[in-house]
C-alpha cells in the first residue's frame, strides 16, 4: 500500500480580491491506515462538475478550504481493510454522495444530501459500499464521467419526467454533461429527443447522436422553430411530452403552447436564472413544474444497470493528462464551449508509488 497521495486541494484567495476566484493547489499528503469496512482506490480518471467552479467562485455552501475537490473519480481497488475482498483489483467509480439511500422523493438525512470527500487525487480511501463496480464495456475515462452527471440525468429524465417510448422529450441547453446524458437516456428509451442551444454546432452533434432536430435558443422566436420541427416529424397536432431544462427563468412560459396539457417541466438547473415564472396559463393546462436534484444512491444502481443494458457511452468532451492540468480544465468549463464532459487522466508511475 502506497504510504503518500497527491489531492488537488482549494485555498482561499486572499481577502478583498474581487472578484472572488479561490486557488487550487497540488498537495503530497500522507495516507492513513485503513480501517474496517475501508477500500483504498487508485484513481485513474476524474472528471469536472459545475460545482468545482462554483466553488473557487465562491457561490458554493459549506466549502472548507483545504478540502479536496471533486465529486466524480474512477480506479482499481489496491488494498481493503478485508484481506478476503472480493473487489480487490476490480475497476470502480465513487458514489459521489451521502444521506440518500433509497427514498423514492427526499434524502433520509434532515440536513439533505451531501458530498463528502474530493476525488482530484492519486488515491481515495473510502467506505466499502460507497463504491460501485464499473461497466465492463466502458474504461475509467467514460466511467468517470458518469455518476452525478448520469444521476442527475436519471432522476430528472427517468424518474421525474418518466420518459418513456414515442414520447417527444425537449433537452435545453444541449452540451453540457447532465443534458447529454439525459438526451442519451432519453433515446435508449425510445423518445424521440429535441434540443436547444446556443451554438449550432451543438445542435449538429446532438442530431448526429439521434435528436431528431434542435433549435437555437437565442433566437425569439425558438418555441415557433420547435413546433415547426414537430409538425414536420409528427403531425400538425404534435406537442412535446416533457421538457429537461437547467437554465430556469422563463422556461414554463417559452414551453406552454408546445407543451401538452399535463406535460411534465423538469428542472435540474438555473444557470440562466435563478427563479421559474409559472403563471395561471399553465394552471389551466394542469402542466407541472418538477424540481429535480441528483437522486439516491438506489437511483444510481439502477442507472449503471441501465447505462450497462443499452450499452450507452458517456460522451467525453476533453481528456486532459494528469492533475497538473486541472487549471486548464477551469478555463475550459469558464468558456461552456465542451460538448460532454471534461475528464483528467490521474498519470501515476507504479514503479514510483512508494516513492510519494
Amino acid at each position: 500500500m502506497p504510504q503518500w497521495t497527491r489531492e488537488l486541494v482549494v485555498k482561499k484567495c486572499p481577502t478583498g480580491t474581487e472578484p472572488v476566484y479561490h486557488d487550487v493547489v497540488l498537495e503530497k499528503r500522507p495516507l492513513q491506515q485503513l480501517k474496517h469496512g475501508e477500500v483504498l482506490v487508485k484513481i485513474n480518471a476524474v472528471s469536472f462538475n459545475r460545482r468545482e467552479l462554483w466553488i473557487r467562485l465562491g457561490q458554493y455552501p459549506g466549502v472548507k478550504f483545504g478540502n479536496i475537490l471533486g465529486s466524480d473519480g474512477a480506479g482499481t481497488i489496491i488494498a481493503s481493510a478485508d484481506a478476503d475482498d472480493a473487489l480487490l483489483n476490480k475497476r470502480v467509480f465513487l458514489i459521489p454522495t451521502r444521506g440518500w439511500e433509497s427514498n423514492p422523493d427526499a434524502p433520509e438525512a434532515e440536513s439533505g444530501f451531501g458530498l463528502p470527500f474530493g476525488t482530484f487525487a492519486d488515491y481515495v480511501i473510502v467506505e466499502r459500499n460507497q463504491v460501485i463496480r464499473s461497466p465492463d464495456h466502458l474504461d475509467d475515462v467514460q466511467i468517470s464521467a458518469w455518476p452525478i452527471a448520469g444521476l442527475t440525468a436519471w432522476r430528472a429524465a427517468i424518474v421525474n419526467a418518466g420518459v418513456s417510448k414515442d414520447q417527444n422529450i425537449l433537452i435545453t441547453g444541449i452540451g453540457g454533461g447532465v443534458a447529454v446524458l439525459a438526451m442519451q437516456l432519453c433515446l435508449a428509451r425510445g423518445a424521440n429527443v429535441y434540443v436547444t442551444s446556443g451554438s449550432e454546432d451543438k445542435i449538429h452533434k446532438a442530431t448526429s447522436l439521434g435528436a431528431k432536430g434542435g433549435v437555437n435558443y437565442k433566437l425569439k422566436d425558438w418555441p415557433s422553430q420547435l413546433a415547426g420541427l414537430l409538425a414536420k416529424n409528427c403531425g400538425s397536432s404534435a406537442k412535446i411530452d416533457a421538457v429537461i431544462d437547467s437554465g430556469g427563468g422563463d422556461i414554463m412560459t417559452r414551453v406552454n403552447s408546445i407543451l401538452k396539457r399535463g406535460g411534465r417541466v423538469v428542472v435540474c438547473g438555473m444557470t440562466a436564472n435563478p427563479q421559474v415564472q409559472f403563471t395561471m396559463r399553465e394552471v389551466l393546462k394542469n402542466q407541472r413544474l418538477i424540481g429535480s436534484s441528483t437522486g439516491s444512491n438506489k437511483d444510481l444502481i439502477e442507472a449503471t444497470r441501465f447505462l450497462s443494458e443499452h450499452r450507452i457511452v458517456p460522451v467525453v468532451s476533453h481528456v486532459l493528462e494528469g492533475l497538473e492540468a486541472a487549471e486548464e480544465g477551469f478555463e475550459l468549463l469558464k468558456r461552456g464551449d465542451q460538448f460532454g464532459k471534461i475528464v483528467m487522466k490521474i498519470n501515476i508511475d507504479d514503479k514510483a508509488d512508494a516513492k510519494l
